[in-house]
């Protein structure tokens, strides 16, 4: 299937996704917006990929929204702001209810809107000359769904920081490795092969063990550490299962219909 902004490929067991609008920092403009749902569907279809792997083209992981380009084109801005609006955005494999485990490899600058590809990984990597920061606020925008994402991966304080400060405030890749926002850093000539290495890893196990894995730790992010355990119970003992009367409902994150991954898991 043909992309004109990604790259989507496979190495063995691995799906590699990567932004290809070097010339604009990977930035997102209406084609890769449109493309990327696409993307993510055909990867996670595949029963060959037991892990995706996200990263960029040159010198940017990604950059966020190409406002330069949307303001070109009226309609696609509107439609961006009512997504943002109504979080209903359809960006990353969280937004779209992806089961496979996903890695990402920050390979440069990620920035604004690209922070959502990062706070929603599964795994994160990052070159060593990577960088982070979040500079809505520079512009007279709001930062919001990836200020609450960063808050779950790092001390609010810092991420708070990030949302505040703006363009001014910008983590390196060793410091978001201690905060804890990245799980391995390496030399920029390496990132590649080591994100291999490591969705390969990953890809060892059995598919619908890391899917369920996936989905206890997501879950114990959205509905808290009491809640999350009951329904990993409930996955195990099906007949155990939660009555309505109980009170409790999966979260559902932003983007996702509420009924996706049931749909999803009745034609497993």
């Amino acid at each position: 299937m043909a992309y004109e902004t990604l790259v989507v490929e496979r190495h063995g067991p691995v799906g590699w996704l990567e932004f290809d609008r070097p010339h604009a920092g990977n930035a997102m403009d209406a084609v890769m917006m449109a493309e990327l749902p696409r993307a993510w569907r055909e990867l996670d279809a595949d029963d060959d990929v037991r892990c995706v792997v996200v990263s960029g083209r040159g010198r940017a992981f990604q950059t966020g929204l190409d406002m330069a380009a949307l303001a070109r084109d009226p309609a696609s801005l509107r439609e961006s702001s009512r997504r943002t609006r109504d979080a209903a955005l359809e960006l990353t494999g969280w937004h779209l209810g992806v089961r496979t485990p996903v890695v990402v490899a920050v390979n440069g600058v990620c920035a604004g809107g690209g922070l959502h590809f990062v706070v929603d990984a599964d795994v994160v990597l990052a070159a060593r000359h990577a960088t982070f920061l979040d500079p809505h606020v520079s512009v007279g925008q709001v930062s919001a769904w990836e200020a609450i994402g960063l808050t779950h991966r790092m001390a609010a304080t810092v991420a708070a920081r990030l949302a505040l400060i703006g363009a001014h405030e910008r983590l390196d890749a060793d410091r978001a490795y201690r905060l804890g926002l990245v799980g391995e850093v390496v030399d920029g000539p390496d990132l590649r092969d080591a994100a291999q290495r490591v969705a390969e890893s990953i890809a060892r196990g059995r598919p619908e063990a890391a899917r369920r894995i996936k989905r206890a730790l997501w879950r114990s992010e959205e509905l808290g550490l009491t809640a999350a355990r009951t329904a990993a119970r409930e996955d195990r003992h099906p007949t155990s299962r939660a009555t309505p009367e109980d009170g409790r409902q999966e979260a559902t994150p932003a983007g996702r219909r509420p009924d996706q991954e049931t749909d999803r898991e009745a034609h497993q």
